[in-house]
């Protein structure tokens, strides 16, 4: 049986699942998510500055941390489709279009609808996307 731990809903998200926008997400897949890619942007802005500083870039106060704004870029871009992807089958398990994650989009209120959504509990039974995510309990 495969392991359904916080970070196998990451490993999975940003491997098999990375552009899989059919079927449905639970709430802990998409929290575990979130977690873990908020860890991993930590890390990576941990060791861009780490990066810059033993460079020299940031001496000085004139220059960019430039290889953490890099580092950052490539996260964010690298992760951008898994996290889309996840919040339109998170919408599907919410029995939802998907449609509706370009709200997460709309400036000062995208959070807002992101966290509204990781929020919702899980719709009872199967719907168009399918059946209830293992593990799911009403």
């Amino acid at each position: 049986m495969e392991s359904t731990g916080l970070w196998s809903y990451f490993w999975r998200g940003v491997t098999t699942n990375y552009v899989n926008f059919s079927g449905r997400s639970r709430r802990k897949e998409f929290w575990g998510f979130c977690l873990f890619w908020t860890i991993g942007l930590v890390v990576a802005i941990g060791v861009g500055l780490s990066a810059d500083l033993s460079r020299g870039d940031l001496e000085g106060g004139g220059d960019e941390p430039v290889v953490m704004f890099g580092l950052l870029g490539l996260y964010v871009l690298l992760t951008f489709l898994p996290w889309v992807a996840l919040v339109v089958r998170r919408l599907h398990d919410l029995g939802l279009t998907g449609w509706l994650a370009i709200l997460c989009f709309v400036p000062y209120v995208g959070w807002l609808a992101t966290l509204v959504f990781g929020l919702i509990p899980t719709q009872a039974g199967d719907n168009k996307w399918g059946p209830v995510p293992g593990g799911v309990r009403f």
